[in-house]
């Protein structure tokens, strides 16, 4: 026999390390999905933030259009009524429909205070918001304070809303 140590052999080799480049198919996948999931969260987010923008930007011109509108026939019921519609809808469009679309006199207006700093729709302007619309005589110092808060209010849920 031959001495071992005398044979021209090598040492033992280990196979090389595994590369974590390129990964498995199943890895693509999962960042593929990933991927997918971030971009429509975004482009919903977007959407969404748009549509609550362009409610209140609407509803912005809108008050702007009754403000002339009142000053130009001084008809303060046409002017609640108006007001009252517009605050409907845009809570509506910007707050959950189940959340607001029920709401009737002192919840009504306990919900357009939580949005705005102040009691002001608890007050003096929440009871013009409420009775005006069924009352035959009108006194225009009631209409004025109403167009100022209602003005304040969409400023309010605009910068609530678009602040995450």
């Amino acid at each position: 026999m031959t001495d071992p140590a005398s044979l021209p052999l090598k040492d033992i080799h280990l196979p090389a390390n595994i590369s974590w480049w390129p990964p498995a198919p199943g890895w693509w996948v999962l960042f593929g999905v990933a991927l997918l999931t971030l971009i429509l969260t975004l482009y919903f987010y977007r959407l969404r933030k748009r549509r609550m923008y362009s409610a209140v930007n609407m509803a912005r011109q809108e008050l702007a259009r009754i403000k002339s509108r009142y000053e130009a026939s001084r008809d303060a019921g046409d002017c609640v009524r108006s007001i009252s519609i517009l605050l409907r809808r845009l809570c509506i469009s910007v707050f959950p429909r189940a959340e607001t679309a029920g709401l009737t006199g002192a919840e009504w207006l306990a919900f357009l205070d939580g949005a705005f700093p102040g009691k002001a729709f608890s007050g003096n302007a929440g009871k013009t918001l409420l009775e005006v619309p069924y009352r035959k005589h009108v006194d225009k110092k009631e209409v004025e304070p109403l167009l100022v808060f209602c003005f304040d209010w969409i400023e309010a849920v605009a910068e609530a809303k678009t602040r995450p």
